[in-house]
């Protein structure tokens, strides 16, 4: 069999099509933000030698009917079907080179509804910060920000941003003054992960531990310290200020002992910084590979990094952005023999 097999050359109906188990998901519509999604996730699928499927989905309009006869009428789908049906076949041209089994399945329904089933059975789901809508019902766009925090697997938001990086042009002219702005800039062949001492970002941390791994790059462990806000407002700043960071460096650096004796070669350092959670994340997106995010924490000494921080990260990073869903992960329970951790009796 060719290295660049081939499976479902044309695109599936969805109530007959079924997901590899384990695969990874793409959603497209043709946007060029779908387009860097796609990139992303074939380079993805060819690292982990996972195969690849492509989707879009639609929802075919109903019009409220005037006049005596009043009711309701939908419209022949056919025309509306076949512009997915191109869109999907294109994607597959697109990502021909890649060495990954790949497929492609047109669904009707809801975008977000879709991927959500999807991701069940899917090993990540890849998606574009946005999208142009059309028919195809804004697949990316507003899917992409309810995703994150409701997938069964892992997700990757790519955002527009980085389609320099991955080879891709963009005719986007906020993209172009951006760039233009910011000009060269060197992308790290690292993996940053934010954590707030929570048990979700110590979940995320592991995810994000075993990326770095499949990229060969060094994992950068990042808490970042708000000001003093809400209940934290009285406390009498500088001196309780540097006692924080004192005890939070002291955690992190339990937890870079608990992580290395799961992950013993690879390179793993922290950065521990004061200010915004999101501001920070979202600078450092745009020289990393890749950031990690857990889909929710409790706060504890970062001031809720997770959360709502991760709907802001993912809205405003300059790189993409993996979310990872909570999950029972065997290799918590050592954690506290490495030393002290948020919450530990």
């Amino acid at each position: 069999m060719d290295q660049h097999s081939r499976h479902n050359e044309e695109p599936q109906d969805g109530q007959d099509h079924a997901v590899a188990p384990g695969g990874i998901v793409v959603g497209v519509d043709g946007s060029e933000h779908g387009q860097c999604a796609l990139v992303w996730a074939a380079r993805e699928a060819e690292r982990r030698q996972l195969p690849l499927h492509i989707v879009t989905a639609y929802s075919v309009p109903i019009f409220a009917a005037s006049g005596l006869d009043g009711g309701y009428a939908t419209v022949d789908d056919s025309v509306i079907r076949e512009g997915a049906d191109a869109i999907v076949k294109q994607a597959m041209d697109k990502i021909s080179g890649y060495a990954i089994e790949v497929d492609a399945s047109v669904e009707n329904g809801d975008a977000a509804g879709v991927l959500l089933d999807l991701s069940a059975d899917a090993a990540l789901l890849v998606f574009g910060s946005r999208g142009r809508g059309g028919f195809v019902g804004r697949l990316l766009g507003s899917v992409s920000s309810a995703l994150p925090a409701h997938a069964k697997c892992p997700t990757v938001t790519v955002p527009l941003y980085c389609a320099d990086r991955l080879g891709e042009n963009t005719e986007d002219k906020h993209i172009k003054a951006e760039h233009a702005k910011a000009g060269p800039r060197a992308v790290e062949n690292v993996v940053a992960v934010g954590v707030d001492g929570s048990e979700q970002a110590r979940v995320a941390v592991l995810e994000a531990a075993e990326q770095a791994q499949r990229m060969g790059a060094k994992l950068r462990v990042i808490c970042a310290v708000p000001q003093y806000s809400g209940s934290l407002a009285w406390v009498p700043a500088p001196l309780d200020r540097d006692a924080l960071f004192a005890d939070i460096r002291v955690q992190l650096d339990a937890g870079v002992a608990w992580l290395r004796s799961h992950f013993p070669q690879l390179p793993i350092e922290t950065d521990l910084r004061d200010g915004s959670p999101v501001d920070v994340l979202v600078e450092i997106s745009r020289s990393v590979e890749l950031v990690v995010l857990g889909t929710r924490g409790r706060g504890g000494f970062a001031g809720m990094l997770l959360g709502s921080t991760s709907d802001g990260v993912l809205h405003h990073a300059k790189g993409p952005v993996l979310v990872v869903p909570d999950r029972e992960d065997p290799r918590l329970a050592d954690r506290h023999k490495f030393g002290p951790m948020l919450g530990a009796a």
